[in-house]
């Protein structure tokens, strides 16, 4: 599947800021000792919070804009998954805890 030109944009960026590579295979766009990220447009949030499964430490979904933003909160309510934006800022904290 040919990665979003979106997805690829922001995930580059939100890996710079966080000092670290930005993934193209399966799972998590971003993974760091800390966080674990996945990148999506509004076609792909549901997507995200699959690939996100299976981390145990706080994960996140990355909005490519305010839509998808707005739907993975949606999609994130009640759940430990947290939400981002474009530039990597966090929008909903994620209610995981960090490894030690």
């Amino acid at each position: 599947m040919e990665v979003n030109k979106t997805i690829k944009t922001t995930a580059s960026r939100i890996a710079a800021k966080n000092k670290t590579e930005y993934n193209t295979g399966k799972g998590a766009d971003i993974a760091t000792n800390r966080m674990a990220i996945a990148v999506a447009t509004p076609e792909t949030v549901d997507d995200a919070m699959k690939s996100l499964r299976g981390f145990r430490k706080p994960v996140y979904i990355a909005g490519t804009n305010k839509e998808a933003v707005k739907i993975a909160l949606e999609i994130t309510e009640g759940t430990t998954t947290g939400v981002m934006d474009k530039d990597g800022e966090i929008v909903k904290r994620s209610k995981r805890k960090r490894p030690n």
